[in-house]
């Protein structure tokens, strides 16, 4: 297998290899012979040297099979398992201006994101994927950049809305940035978990699935690491007059021994997956149903192996391109334990 970068499916390339290993290889087009069907033409002038997009020379209904088949390599080659049924993949309203916050450099007097790998600045005033008010910001703060060199973060104002429920979120804290696919994420992931007595947040942020999950469970423990993220689902809830939140303030593989009753999981993890050794020890309590929310599928596969050995298997996937013009995809695992 070689991957080569700004391909698109049907292209015919010359290329020069720069890596090889044992396994696959890599390489750099050096010459394109015949451009493919699934090629079009980038919206963005400093595409392919700017760090953020990767696959704007790729039409977007071909993004979305390649990302269908990168969910389901994933599931084959690293978990062993094939896909309960047909992937279901939901697509972004627009292809572009779909970004609801992103965090821009300032350096030297000129603004902009970092280069295609590397370190140094790439100057934009303008960003195709940013949604149209944050790509207004970008064009104003690059006209008048800051005197002081650092990052500056851009958003959407007046707050988050989702479900039946609006959420402070403060600077640096993580959250959903498609503003178009949010609420059906949403409403995908609570679907899966359903109702019952006790279920556990994991990875809970702001509040993002908190909320509304404790709406339709009895009691909700709520796991967050990360002080800001944690102050913020505290306000939120309050703020919603939610009293069944329990909130632990710590790493998740500190708190297993208080989630171990909880019959339904939610987990919504990094893109490195779940720590070592915690996708066992929450397989070895007594949830009967976990939702896992992952934004990268070959980790995501990686923890359904620990989970299958246990007896939850997948029983629905759908993916959601929650990140258009890359080649990144979300994926919402329901796992079932005896199906």
């Amino acid at each position: 297998m070689v991957f080569v970068p700004f391909t698109a499916p049907g292209d015919r390339v010359r290329v020069r290899l720069t890596e090889q290993r044992k396994r696959f290889a890599r390489g750099e087009v050096r010459e394109l012979l015949v451009p493919g069907s699934a090629r079009t033409d980038p919206v963005c002038a400093v595409f392919g040297s700017c760090g953020g997009c990767a696959w704007q020379h790729v039409e977007y209904a071909a993004q979305l099979e390649a990302k269908r088949a990168i969910v389901a390599d994933a599931f084959a080659r690293i978990a062993g398992l094939s896909l309960p049924g047909p992937l279901e993949i939901v697509p972004s309203p627009s292809p572009y201006a779909w970004r609801s916050r992103t965090r821009v450099l300032c350096e030297g007097g000129r603004v902009g994101y970092r280069r295609r790998q590397s370190h140094a600045l790439q100057a934009v005033d303008r960003c195709p994927v940013l949604v149209p008010e944050l790509d207004l910001a970008l064009h104003a703060l690059a006209k008048d950049p800051p005197a002081e060199d650092g990052e500056v973060e851009l958003a959407q104002r007046g707050g988050l809305h989702v479900g039946a429920d609006r959420l402070e979120i403060s600077p640096g804290v993580f959250f959903q940035a498609h503003a178009g696919l949010r609420e059906a994420l949403f409403q995908a992931a609570l679907a899966a978990a359903g109702t019952g007595g006790l279920a556990a947040d994991l990875f809970a942020g702001a509040g993002f699935f908190t909320l509304e999950l404790s709406r339709r469970f009895e009691r909700v423990v709520a796991v967050e690491a990360e002080p800001a993220a944690a102050a913020d689902l505290r306000r939120n809830a309050e703020q919603a007059g939610r009293r069944n939140i329990e909130l632990i303030e710590a790493p998740v593989e500190r708190a297993l021994a208080r989630v171990r009753d909880a019959e339904t999981l939610l987990l919504d993890p990094p893109r490195t997956g779940l720590p070592r050794g915690v996708a066992e020890a929450l397989a070895a309590g007594q949830a009967s149903r976990v939702v896992y929310v992952s934004c990268e599928p070959s980790t995501l596969a990686r923890d359904l192996v620990a989970f299958g050995a246990r007896g939850l298997v997948p029983t629905r996937v759908t993916a959601f391109d929650l990140f258009p013009q890359t080649p990144h995809v979300e994926v919402v695992v329901l796992l079932e334990r005896g199906v």
